[in-house]
């Protein structure tokens, strides 16, 4: 009997291993090599607002440059230092000509070349990365306030209709049963995962 549910444990350990690695792997960052095969070049094949339009960019995903070291670099500027092509303040630096940037936050970020020449002939890239999933979840909309109580006189008809307000949120409370199951369910499931190890051990 013991060498039964010994044998079924290892199974459902590798079934939750192979769960945990399968969503380990599609919540990965990406790396994106900006401009494609051309490169972070004066002249790209396609133009960077095109390029970069077509992407879909998330928080820690990893931009890559490529480039010709010593003849150009990358350099990360405030939007007003984009706009102008201004190479003299930047807020980061890169010209080892193979330049990782991880996103780090979303919103907007800001790319120039080093050289305000090849700048302004439009190597310069913006990239917006989208905000982090999980968010919409607190912009639920407000929750309305309980009708107020009825000011009646006490009488036999007056105090059937105070059933009334439970049933309305009747189909609230209804919901919430096969939640508080699955949240019981799956505590425990953890429990018992948890125990069988610890039993192991």
């Amino acid at each position: 009997m013991g060498s039964e549910s010994g044998c079924r444990f290892p199974g459902f350990l590798i079934f939750f291993m192979f769960t945990w690695l399968l969503f380990a792997s599609l919540s990965q960052a990406r790396e994106f090599y900006v401009g494609g095969k051309d490169g972070w070049v004066t002249k790209p094949s396609e133009d960077y607002h095109h390029w970069a339009q077509r992407m879909r960019f998330q928080v820690n995903d990893t931009l890559r440059f490529k480039y010709q070291k010593g003849s150009d670099s990358v350099l990360v500027v405030k939007k007003e230092d984009y706009d102008s092509c201004n190479t003299k303040n930047p807020l980061q630096k890169m010209e080892d000509g193979d330049s990782s940037f991880i996103l780090n936050r979303s919103g907007p970020f800001y790319f120039i070349s080093g050289k305000s020449e090849h700048c302004q002939k439009g190597q310069k890239l913006i990239v917006v990365v989208m905000a982090a999933r999980g968010k919409p979840h607190h912009q639920s909309p407000p929750t309305p306030a309980p009708a107020p109580a009825p000011v009646v006189a006490p009488s036999p008809a007056a105090k059937t209709p105070t059933s009334s307000p439970s049933a309305s949120s009747g189909p609230g409370l209804r919901l919430a049963g096969p939640v508080v199951g699955l949240a019981s369910g799956v505590s425990l499931g953890i429990s018992l995962i948890f125990g069988s190890i610890g039993g192991l051990l």
